[in-house]
């Protein structure tokens, strides 16, 4: 995945967190989606930093690069 993002059967069932932590990446994204402010984020989860934060949206952009393929006419 990344340094920042971890990804372990062990912790939190599976779901992508911020390493070191069990701060799920998608508890920071739903944080700033509704609004939050970076800041708040940081002060709500002081075990994460500012580049935690960028971990997760740029893993967040990563998966929401979807591309569809018509398979009628792939070869």
């Amino acid at each position: 995945m990344s340094d920042r993002i971890s990804i372990d059967p062990a912790i939190c069932h599976g779901k992508p967190v911020i390493s070191g932590t069990r701060v799920l990446v998608s508890t920071v994204l739903g944080a700033l989606g509704g609004g939050d402010s970076i800041e708040t984020v940081l002060a709500d989860y002081p075990t994460i930093t500012r580049e935690d934060i960028a971990a997760a949206l740029l893993f967040a952009s990563e998966l929401s690069d979807y591309q569809q393929t018509d398979y009628t006419t792939a070869k």
